[in-house]
């Protein structure tokens, strides 16, 4: 087991699906990963799947539809079996071949992409669940080792003269355009990457929520590599 999950306050590590999903968030510790060694060639099964767009989802019958080795079907039956699993416990996982994400490029002093550190909000009590298969893997970072980006000084600044409206309307307009789900690692942070093949739970800020959500980013992909991602 890698050795930063294990000594993370942030990291709860568990030893199988349901324990992934039941196991409640407390205190600091608000990531809970499911370690595993995944057995399978999972680069064989990017090499013949079609990038239809920078994201294109995968679905079942187009993994099912592929012609792999035996290695790849190890593969394979393990990205089956966890989409069957999350789908039985009522999530709505993606597989996704991915290429790239968007880049926010609108604005110079604050970027609203996956590829900044951010955290998820719900209307609803919810998880994000994700499992890099291969290519580069998220990264997460402790919530004491960031700051708001809406808290910064410089930043706070440009963003007020952004918004045009009255006063009083101002934090509804950050929340509005997602500007308050940013952060921006302090001085010495240290990020914790995911790696691949573990199954990952994060909290999600949502109004049942009773720890910090979890802040974390995409990270930048491998020159000329594809990422496969499960995400739900």
């Amino acid at each position: 087991m890698d050795p930063i999950f294990s000594e993370s306050h942030q990291v709860g590590v568990v030893s199988g699906f349901y324990e992934l999903v039941n196991t409640p968030f407390q205190d600091s510790t608000n990531a809970l990963c499911w370690y595993r060694n995944l057995q399978g060639d999972f680069k064989e099964i990017v090499s013949q799947l079609t990038l239809k767009e920078n994201i294109t989802e995968v679905s079942m019958e187009d993994l099912l539809a592929l012609k792999l080795s035996a290695e790849g079907d190890k593969a394979r039956e393990i990205i089956l079996n966890d989409l069957r699993l999350l789908t039985d416990s009522g999530a709505l996982p993606s597989l996704n071949l991915l290429k790239n994400y968007e880049r926010d490029e609108e604005f110079d002093f604050i970027a609203t992409d996956v590829y900044s550190y951010h955290v998820d909000r719900s209307p609803v009590g919810t998880d994000t669940f994700l499992c890099t298969y291969y290519g580069a893997a998220s990264d997460i970072i402790p919530n004491d080792q960031v700051d708001q980006k809406i808290l910064i000084p410089e930043i706070r600044k440009k963003l007020r003269e952004l918004h045009h409206g009255p006063e009083a309307e101002f934090e509804n307009f950050l929340k509005d355009c997602f500007f308050d789900l940013h952060y921006q690692p302090k001085p010495n942070a240290q990020p914790i990457n995911l790696g691949c093949g573990h199954l990952w739970r994060l909290a999600v800020d949502h109004p049942q929520q009773n720890v910090l959500p979890c802040v974390h980013r995409a990270p930048a992909e491998n020159a000329g590599e594809y990422r496969l991602l499960l995400i739900c």
